[in-house]
């Protein structure tokens, strides 16, 4: 049963992923923690660790050809995510997890706001 719900965690991830452009740090952690009980760092953890296969690679496609994809930025945000996720990964394994969660929320709940509001 537990391995229908990441199943169908990784549907409904993937489906927003290739909708929207996001998965991940929206729909995967507040269902790994909410829904399956992880620890918000173990939900940071595995979803990242996901990240690591091409997962993407379908949702990437239609994308691909319909030239909506620009490889130069793609490459530069690369760069950075790979320095930047370090880190980050560094200084979220240092933090209390409630801490970390409520720094999560707040950080979703800004961004609906700025995403309802913004012109």
């Amino acid at each position: 049963m537990r391995e229908l719900l990441f199943i169908v965690l990784g549907l409904i991830a993937g489906g927003f992923s290739g909708l929207f452009g996001i998965g991940g740090g929206t729909i995967l952690i507040p269902g790994l923690v909410f829904l399956a009980g992880l620890s918000q760092h173990e939900a940071q953890g595995t979803t990242l660790a996901i990240m690591l296969l091409p997962i993407g690679i379908l949702a990437v496609i239609p994308y691909y050809r319909a030239g909506h994809i620009h490889f130069y930025i793609t490459a530069l945000v690369i760069i950075g995510f790979v320095i930047g996720g370090f880190f980050g990964a560094s200084m979220a394994e240092s933090l209390p997890v409630n801490t970390l969660r409520k720094g999560f929320g707040v950080f979703l709940l800004f961004v609906a706001i700025y995403t309802i509001f913004a012109k």
